[in-house]
């Protein structure tokens, strides 16, 4: 299986050389040259395996480099039942939907599906590539990405990892949790600016000679753990196939019968993995691409216009506060190529604004409808699933919940729904409780104890554990010195 960048000028990379690099030298995305095709024996064969079985088996169809012990090494080691209990991505039930759950990792966030063995692969593609510099990964992140990286991450040999967030873009416990990040190779910085600030940032540096020279003279070179990474997108296809095959299981559909999935999504990278699962073909119906008030998507699958020139909003559901959208790219490039691909891409560079035929919206409308939720809803769905369901969700997983339940109602399609759950409500406690109805304290950790306490569901020990863990990292930044940040910690002594 060869590699090549979206925009046409990077191509038949290997795996564990795009999963080294992250992005192409053109600035473009990597993307298979094909999908490989599965089918119901491929699905009957992993039914009564292991999830980390299951990954080995499907990732050994894109990282034909890697060997099958070796992939095996860091599935099981990446998906233990020390990280992660008895299952890493169970479903539940609540009302008609199927909630795969993809929190239960280190961190409580999905983000760990992938980046506790996404480390795992850069290490071996390393040695695979004879790679003799150091690796720096730069990690742009709305909430949940940088703390599941740096918890990847940390003191793994031969990698330095730096992550930028938004300082008023996260929530606190999300930015506890990047501040008392342990590790001798790590930095964290908040920026004054949102997280397309930090995105555009870090793709700018990327693809610069300059910055490449600059830690190039200090034994390092450039990768990413964010999801403009294949190594980062990979994982994420496995867990589709795998709840299809527990769907299976459980007798919630008929092998062979499709069932429906909705994502909470604003990078696009965790949708774009069911869709290339969809393409594999795992049976898969209509994928709902499910936004809160920053609705660009939304708008693009219903017009046809993508147009980042318009307000941003700060939510209550964070990790989807994104106007740029960087895994559309591969997508644009599935569905057009690359010239009209790079031609799209530029024409959001310059413009902040591209369209596409309609012919070509209504082609992908054959497997995306795009919905949203506001913050009224937001709130409201999450106080209606537990009161309905006994179902305690956080904000991402609302508006999910909230979309999924908005398409049954307008297409009147009952598909088996499977609404991805992106990060634990003890994330987000305070949102949460104030949309249970429950008296806000000042504190977060007083809200993870009043959520508690209206609940009956406990927190995650890891999210607990913040309370008493020292803050190492405070600095605030304009944006336009993480240049500056970048380099110091290139020079800095580890």
């Amino acid at each position: 299986m060869l590699y090549s960048s979206t925009r046409g000028n990077d191509g038949a990379r290997s795996a564990a050389y795009i999963i080294k690099n992250g992005i192409a030298a053109d600035g473009g995305l990597f993307v298979p040259d094909s999908i490989p095709s599965i089918d119901e024996g491929f699905i009957n064969g992993l039914t009564d395996l292991s999830y980390a079985e299951r990954a080995e088996k499907v990732l050994s169809l894109f990282l034909t480099d890697y060997t099958a012990e070796e992939l095996r090494a860091a599935a099981e080691a990446a998906y233990s039942s020390e990280r992660w209990g008895d299952n890493a991505a169970p479903i539940a039930k609540a009302g008609n939907n199927n909630v795969l759950e993809l929190w239960h990792g280190p961190t409580s966030a999905f983000k760990d599906m992938a980046l506790q063995i996404m480390p795992r692969l850069l290490s071996l593609s390393l040695d695979k590539c004879g790679e003799e510099k150091d690796a720096l990964i730069l990690v742009a992140t709305s909430g949940d990405t940088g703390k599941a990286a740096l918890a990847g991450y940390a003191d793994v040999p031969r990698v330095r990892i730096q992550v930028f967030y938004p300082s008023e873009g996260v929530s606190a416990i999300q930015k506890l949790q990047m501040a008392t990040q342990e590790g001798g190779n790590v930095s964290v910085c908040a920026i004054k600016g949102n997280f397309d600030d930090a995105q555009s940032a870090v793709k700018r540096i990327f693809t610069s000679a300059e910055a490449a020279r600059m830690v190039d003279s200090h034994g390092l070179f450039f990768s990413s753990a964010n999801s403009i990474n294949w190594g980062r997108l990979a994982p994420q296809i496995v867990y589709y196939i795998s709840a299809y095959c527990d769907m299976v299981k459980s007798g919630a559909v008929k092998m062979g019968a499709p069932m429906n999935v909705t994502v909470p999504t604003g990078n696009f990278g965790n949708i774009l993995a069911a869709y290339i699962a969809k393409q594999m073909g795992l049976p898969i119906g209509k994928l709902v691409c499910a936004s809160n008030s920053n609705n660009i998507l939304t708008d693009f699958f219903n017009t046809g216009v993508y147009d980042r020139r318009r307000p941003f909003y700060t939510t209550i559901s964070p990790s989807m506060d994104i106007l740029i959208s960087s895994n559309l790219e591969r997508l644009l490039y599935f569905a057009l190529g690359a010239e009209k691909c790079r031609s799209l891409m530029e024409s959001l560079r310059d413009d902040g604004v591209f369209s596409v035929d309609e012919d070509t919206r209504k082609a992908l409308g054959s497997d995306f409808v795009g919905l949203h939720c506001s913050e009224d809803d937001t709130y409201a769905t999450i106080g209606r699933y537990f009161k309905d369901y006994g179902y305690l969700c956080d904000p991402h997983t609302a508006v999910a919940l909230y979309c999924a339940d908005l398409y049954v109602k307008e297409s009147g399609d009952t598909t088996p729904m499977v609404v991805a759950s992106t990060a634990s409500p003890y994330k987000f406690p305070r949102a949460v409780l104030s949309a249970m109805g429950g008296d806000v304290p000042a504190e977060d950790f007083d809200c993870v104890a009043a959520l508690e306490a209206i609940s009956g569901v406990t927190a995650p020990a890891n999210l607990s554990a913040l309370r008493s863990k020292a803050v190492r990292f405070d600095k605030v930044i304009d944006k336009a010195e993480i240049d500056g940040q970048v380099e110091e910690f290139a020079a800095k002594a580890l």
